[in-house]
């Protein structure tokens, strides 16, 4: 298939620059797909707010969620000079030393506060920051700013350290947050376990690789880079025997599907730890999940072309028409879709 096929126009006031003041009073697009013939087929489009997720919901049903937890890893520093320099730390490599995109300074020492400071060297493939200074993880962490996506065009501000973040969030890791989770709130959750749905949770640390453009006119031949995932014993456990008896598995995410597809062995699910790089686009079959909740994503990104692959790409086109006439706020602080 070709990039392009992914691709669709949208103005930059329909960007979500800020989040809604309730997680779960975005709106919430539900698509029902229809199978036929083993094909699937357009279906129905229904618009409701994300709170009334559990009117979608069945007892037995496995709701699954990434719990990785976003690091303040944008940096503002000078050069020497007095220049501006910013750096976004992408992985930690070793004690201080962190891959990252730097802008500003190509090589040379970067200054900030607290006495911190490091040092940049430019390497053929990827750019590596050595940090020195006292407790340097606490000093990162304390002036260093929620990594905001570009498209949002504005400084991350302390309101973000706690919205740009779920309310499950535990295991820090990741460097952009699994947005389809941003939408629920403790309360909304506890209404779901109210209705018989199980809620288990995984870990994918969303890395580079969730995020790289895809550069490549034909979109088999992209590679992703590999990001860490864990799927604890008792998850795989549950996902197992919801398969075995036929109840729905739920997916909050598409980091979330990513792992889960990752650890999908024979015929069934497998408590696993390890680096995934599994890119999935249209002709993928999907065997851990049977509805996925997801947001509205930049045009010709990963996560829509997953979203394609689930949904089919002729619906997902419609779905993303509708939510455009119809006022949907997208991106990372905008609305969510389910896809049952």
């Amino acid at each position: 298939m070709k990039l392009l096929e992914f691709d669709y126009f949208l103005p930059k006031g329909r960007i979500a620059k800020y989040p809604l003041d309730e997680r779960d009073s975005s709106r919430l697009m539900a698509l029902r797909r229809e199978v036929g013939d083993s094909t699937l087929r357009d279906g129905s489009i229904e618009h409701r707010k994300f709170k009334d997720l559990v009117d979608y919901l069945r007892a037995g049903d496995v709701l699954v969620v990434n719990n990785t937890k976003v690091m303040p890893v944008r940096l503002y520093g000078k050069k020497p000079t007095g220049g501006k320099a910013e750096i976004l730390l992408i992985r930690e490599r070793g004690a201080g030393m962190w891959e990252a995109i730097v802008r500003g300074q190509r090589q040379g020492r970067v200054l900030f506060e607290n006495g911190l400071s490091a040092d940049v060297f430019e390497g053929n493939s990827t750019t590596v920051v050595r940090f020195t200074g006292d407790n340097i993880k606490e000093s990162i962490y304390r002036i260093g700013h929620m990594p905001l996506p570009p498209y949002i065009k504005r400084d991350a501000t302390e309101m973000d350290r706690e919205r740009y973040q779920t309310v499950y969030a535990e295991k820090e890791g990741a460097i952009a947050a699994p947005t389809a989770g941003l939408h629920f709130t403790e309360k909304l959750l506890k209404k779901i376990r109210k209705k018989g749905v199980e809620i288990c949770a995984l870990t994918l640390h969303v890395g580079y690789g969730t995020f790289k453009p895809v550069l490549i006119e034909d979109i088999e031949d992209h590679r992703m880079d590999e990001e860490f995932y864990e799927i604890p014993a008792s998850t795989a456990i549950s996902i197992a025997s919801a398969k075995s008896e036929g109840r729905r598995v739920i997916a909050a995410g598409t980091t979330t599907t990513r792992a889960l597809e990752s650890a999908f062995v024979g015929d069934g699910i497998r408590s696993a730890a390890g680096k995934t790089s599994l890119f999935i686009f249209p002709g993928y079959k999907f065997k851990a999940i049977d509805a996925l909740i997801t947001n509205f994503h930049l045009p010709k990104s990963t996560p829509m072309i997953l979203t394609a692959a689930f949904s089919g790409l002729a619906f997902l086109r419609k779905a993303y028409s509708t939510a455009f006439r119809s006022g949907y706020r997208f991106f990372s602080y905008g609305d969510a879709m389910l896809i049952l």
